[in-house]
């Protein structure tokens, strides 16, 4: 479950932990869609921006990025399209989280 610390908002019922090479690699790609209340939570060793840089080829949906740092604190966040080379955030993060759209209206 991943929730909204400062509002207490359940923001997923279902966290896919990508905490290895092959999972952050495959990420969403080649998947059709995403489950509403399921988010993926992308793990590095240390903050950085270029660590958490992310490309949408072979995503086929628009998907909702929030990054996060260490203390687990929105770094950025961005709607992300099918097809696009290149989403960074603004400055380093640790953690990152995708999901559907709606969770950066959240």
């Amino acid at each position: 479950m991943l929730r909204n610390l400062t509002t207490g908002e359940t923001v997923a019922g279902s966290v896919v932990r990508c905490d290895t090479f092959w999972k952050r690699g495959r990420g969403l790609m080649f998947r059709r869609s995403l489950p509403e209340r399921e988010v993926y939570l992308f793990v590095e060793g240390r903050e950085s921006v270029a660590q958490t840089t992310i490309h949408m080829f072979f995503v086929f949906f628009p998907i909702g990025v929030v990054w996060l740092d260490r203390d687990k604190r929105v770094v950025d966040l961005t709607l992300a399209r099918p097809f696009r080379p290149y989403y960074a955030p603004q400055s380093p993060d640790q953690l990152f989280v995708e999901a559907p759209p709606s969770l950066v209206e959240r």
